[in-house]
């Protein structure tokens, strides 16, 4: 139970001993912590020996008003700052402070991230994008810091334009790849797999424990 702002959000923390970073999960559109994809990345990066915060950006009270419209999902500032509200929550936790910390965003997640990642960048050292919408970051792109990863399934045309003229608009290092095979859920046997694989490989070169 993580607070943000008045709010409380439901959220899965995993920590494996020796843990060496934690990435923060940001889902798309209508997901949820019990996205079945994001779990699964989350326990590959476990395996890895990356901690993960799987949260539920919106209350449920949120989630019944935003049904309707879906006015609040595709508010990414809004998202965002619920996002940074879990990264400072991690900043106040003891055990978790020092580990370096990243963000996997999917579809409109991953433009809430990289737009929590613009806001401070002192706070985020990795962001990975799996199917995203970076796109929605739009002003937000050239501030972003963070070492950068788009991840994009070839059966996603459209999609994979909107990350190629985001990956074109970011100043950091950055990275765009394309799975062979997989669509925009990436539901494609051994394509989830690939995308865990290149996520753990990112956040291993770009989430260190600075020592001073």
């Amino acid at each position: 139970m993580i607070p943000a702002d008045a709010v409380i959000l439901d959220a899965i923390l995993r920590v494996p001993r020796g843990a060496r970073g934690i990435v923060l999960f940001a889902h798309g559109s209508g997901s949820s912590r019990f996205s079945p994809r994001n779990r699964r990345v989350a326990q590959y990066l476990n395996m890895a020996g990356f901690a993960t915060v799987l949260a539920d950006l919106l209350t449920p009270d949120e989630e019944g008003i935003d049904r309707p419209s879906g006015h609040l999902r595709f508010d990414i500032a809004f998202l965002a700052s619920r996002l940074h509200a879990t990264a400072e929550w991690l900043m106040r936790q003891p055990e978790l402070s020092r580990l370096p910390r990243g963000y996997f965003g999917a579809s409109t997640g991953a433009a809430a991230a990289l737009v929590a990642a613009a806001a401070h960048p002192d706070t985020i050292r990795a962001v990975v994008s799996r199917g995203g919408r970076p796109d929605l970051a739009s002003a937000a792109l050239p501030l972003v810091r963070a070492p950068t990863l788009l991840l994009v399934g070839s059966r996603d045309p459209e999609v994979l334009t909107l990350n190629e003229q985001a990956l074109a608009q970011l100043s950091c290092v950055k990275s765009l790849i394309v799975v062979p095979g997989a669509s925009h859920l990436f539901e494609e046997p051994g394509t989830l797999d690939a995308v865990a694989r290149a996520a753990a490989d990112w956040f291993d070169q770009h989430l260190h424990v600075q020592t001073r």
